[in-house]
């Protein structure tokens, strides 16, 4: 069956991992016979999780697109990860969602995964929803859930569905909206007295979040005159898509009761393509979808596999045909469509029209990369790239068995095109490939994808740090080079002053010989024989910086002396000469801006001076959360990702980007001296 935009919904599941997504996605499937059986995810067989990586680890890695058919409606459910790792996923699917639903449990209640959720639809601005789920599992308690909701996410949170519970057991549920109850097996019930009463009371929250939409609608529910039910319905749905209303559902997807129930205010409340958000362009204007205008779409997510490469899209203007030639708006490309599909977990169904506000993908489209815009030629708005947040966690990444780099690589290239949120850069200096992710389990399941699709087994390392040497004294040093071995001999004799400047990185070479000590042809070979040592320096073998080398005197031969012979004669008067002036080693110095709750500010402020970080200052961002500003070594903060997590259970995320280089403390330098010499050994 096709659908129009006005009958579509596009609805990301969030929320923290564990909390019944995928269950309820699964659900929502088997009970409008969209599967002939309901999949779980220790069994490994649920539609969304079909990656081998999935069905391994037993959690969502990836997001998958579900379509449910319900009400003469299609709901495009995208199935979202919970684990923090994959928050790329969650950025994809909240480009091309119209709302959000937020799944919790009634046990656990409101964990990091659902502030994460909130904050990602609050920044999009998207309309947001509840699910509250796993009611049958003991000890769950949706009331007390409730009650946290709205003291957290404030007034606009309010039940649309809540249980009848009897000692600690779920037997009903009620829909406020309808003023109905069914039992768990579905079967109608009577609504009980104390259920009848949060009808009552949840119906006059209802009525004050709608009139807040209309100013018509505010008189009335001040005058306390009742609501049609048109006007109510119009409210409600106005009041979700300008956020003044959160609706909350309930229920338990693996014993199947109160999935209509959502399922039936998405259809009814839910924004739908034509009024939800509009979709933000590359010159930073807004296009709403038009169901009648040129043909275009956006890629918001690409996957690779071993048959090609799947792009998935959703249409945001017209109608797109699989005969149709677009052109891509970043390559300028024409891009002829070919096979179409919609998509289902794996499974995709052959289609030759998708329609505005629809999600399909298309297959074998080699250029086209997540984040383009399709369209026709000189009718197409470039829609803004997705924006992923800067990697963090970086580590080197080698093959296990020598001769394989180049697989690894290529292999990376492939993955890199589905997965934009981590990258891939070959440090000249420290001669690594560094790989940089969300964290130690996104990297983790990189590595396990190059096993699993390009058969090369990778393994992580720390990222080596590119320390630099320099020196703070000033020595004059001879450089004297002869070697006398039958017919021409070698000779070349160079002084030369070592001395600390701070205009440039690089060496500054300065000539001041007078009366042609040194030939002025062999002056260019004293440059280069420098150039070419202090590429290492003499304590630990890093590059020497910030140095000024001054030929101020020597003596030549006129047969033995030659290019080379005063190449080696610089080379001796640095190793000799760099040792007596002080050398010392330089560290990479980051700029850390951390973003925290207050009640963490102690603990991560402890932490940075464990790393010999320097506190700069602290900033409100308005939004609840602190920014701690610092300065701090590179080299201390490879794990920071990981620890930042586990002192914030999640909550904290920063970004960080080199300034300078300043010396590290004498008490430091030992221990970074030793370990360059062990890896010099080794290689």
């Amino acid at each position: 069956m096709s659908y129009t935009a006005k009958d579509i919904r596009n609805i990301a599941l969030l929320g923290h991992g564990g909390d019944g997504k995928t269950i309820l996605a699964e659900n929502m499937l088997f009970l409008t016979k969209g599967t002939d059986r309901m999949g779980k995810i220790a069994d490994g067989n649920t539609v969304s999780d079909f990656d081998a990586e999935e069905t391994k680890r037993q959690y969502s890695i990836s997001t998958s697109v579900l379509p449910v058919e319900w009400n003469k409606c299609k709901l495009n459910i995208l199935d979202n990860p919970g684990t923090f790792d994959f928050a790329g996923e969650i950025a994809q699917s909240l480009r091309v969602a119209d709302i959000g639903v937020i799944c919790l449990t009634a046990k656990s209640g409101i964990e990091v995964g659902t502030e994460k959720g909130w904050t990602a639809l609050k920044k999009a601005d998207l309309p947001a929803a509840f699910y509250v789920s796993k009611l049958d599992e003991e000890h769950a308690n949706f009331f007390k859930t409730y009650d946290a909701l709205r003291e957290k996410f404030g007034v606009s949170v309010v039940p649309f569905v809540f249980p009848i519970v009897e000692g600690d057991k779920t037997v009903g549920i009620v829909d406020v909206l309808a003023k109905t109850a069914k039992k768990t097996d579905g079967s109608k019930m009577d609504i009980p007295a104390d259920a009848q009463e949060k009808i009552d009371e949840y119906m006059a929250l209802l009525n004050e979040q709608v009139a807040e939409t209309d100013e018509e609608l505010m008189e009335k529910v001040l005058m306390e005159e009742p609501l049609t039910a048109d006007e109510l319905k119009k409210g409600l749905h106005d009041a979700i898509a300008q956020r003044s209303l959160t609706p909350v559902f309930c229920g338990s997807a693996l014993a199947g009761y109160g999935t209509t129930e959502l399922m039936d205010g998405a259809v009814k409340y839910f924004p739908n393509p034509l009024s939800g958000k509009a979709m933000p362009t590359a010159d930073e204007g807004e296009l709403v979808l038009n169901e009648n205008g040129d043909p275009m779409v956006f890629i918001f997510k690409t996957l690779s596999d071993q048959f090609g490469k799947n792009s998935f899209f959703k249409v945001i203007s017209g109608t797109v045909k699989s005969d149709m030639t677009l052109n891509n708006a970043r390559t300028g490309d024409a891009e002829k469509l070919g096979n179409m599909f919609f998509p289902k977990g794996k499974n995709n169904t052959k289609t030759d029209t998708i329609a505005c506000g629809d999600i399909g993908v298309f297959t074998k489209l080699s250029s086209v990369k997540t984040g383009d815009t399709l369209g026709l030629p000189g009718k197409t708005t470039a829609l803004a790239p997705i924006a992923f947040d800067t990697p963090c966690y970086a580590m080197a990444i080698h093959a296990k068995v020598k001769g394989q780099e180049d697989k690894i690589a290529a292999g990376l290239t492939r993955l890199n095109e589905e997965d934009n949120s981590f990258s891939i850069e070959n440090n000249a200096e420290t001669k690594e490939m560094i790989l940089a992710g969300v964290g130690d389990i996104h990297l983790g399941v990189i590595c396990s994808k190059l096993l699993g699709r390009f058969k090369v087994e990778a393994e992580l390392t720390p990222a080596k740090i590119a320390y630099r040497e320099t020196i703070k004294k000033t020595v004059e040093q001879q450089g004297r080079h002869k070697k006398q071995s039958g017919g021409h001999g070698q000779f070349g004799d160079v002084y030369i002053r070592f001395s600390h400047q701070d205009e440039t990185e690089d060496m500054i070479f300065a000539d001041e010989t007078v009366g042609g000590c040194v030939p002025k042809n062999f002056i260019p070979s004293v440059e280069k024989g420098l150039r070419n040592v202090i590429k290492k320096g003499v304590l630990a073998g890093f590059p020497m910086v910030n140095l000024k080398a001054t030929l101020y005197f020597g003596s030549s031969h006129p047969v033995d002396s030659s290019d080379m012979a005063f190449q080696t004669a610089a080379g001796i008067a640095y190793k000799e000469g760099i040792p007596k002036a002080a050398p010392t080693l330089l560290e990479p110095i980051g700029e850390l801006k951390v973003y925290i709750p207050d009640s963490y500010m102690g603990d991560i402020i402890g932490d940075l001076n464990k790393r010999r970080g320097r506190v700069m200052g602290m900033n409100p961002t308005g939004d609840g959360l602190q920014i701690v500003e610092a300065e701090v070594p590179i080299g201390e903060m490879s794990s920071y990702a990981i620890d930042l997590r586990s002192m914030t259970q999640g909550r904290g995320s920063y970004t960080m980007s080199f300034v300078r280089y300043e010396e590290v403390p004498k008490e430091n330098q030992a221990k970074i001296i030793e370990a360059a010499k062990k890896d010099a050994e080794e290689e």
